[in-house]
């Protein structure tokens, strides 16, 4: 019997190094270029089930998580945020996705990323 309560503590304690956050933090590389690529990459994160907080810096490209491991994982959150057009560096957003967003959100086209540094942003944003 006491062999049995070491071998289930022992166990117990194993499992436990395994255990997933509800509050885990990350931080990842998302390519946008403005406040409505901010607003677009927040929403897909946000909509990824467990995703409690999601904050993207528009200069330094960093999205900021907070979200619940026991419901999704980083690969599902950069898989929704690709789907909706914009790139991670692990996950690339389809042609597809990427042609759906605004023109002045086109963070591939080396001209536009220009424009937005000098100041030149259409759309007001």
């Amino acid at each position: 019997m006491r062999k049995l309560v070491v071998i289930m503590t022992f166990l117990g304690l194993s499992l436990s190094g395994f255990a997933q956050d509800k509050n885990a933090k990350a931080s990842i590389e998302v390519d946008g270029v403005c406040m409505m690529c901010k607003f677009r990459i927040e929403k897909a994160a946000v909509k990824s089930k467990g995703v409690k907080s999601a904050n993207w810096n528009m200069e330094t490209h960093i999205l900021d998580l907070i979200f619940d491991e026991r419901k999704t994982d980083l690969t599902t959150i950069k898989t929704n945020i690709a789907a909706v057009g914009h790139d991670t560096k692990d996950i690339k957003a389809t042609i597809e996705a990427y042609e759906s967003v605004d023109d002045c959100c086109r963070y591939r086209d080396e001209q536009i990323v220009k424009d937005h540094q000098n100041g030149k942003k259409k759309g007001g944003h």
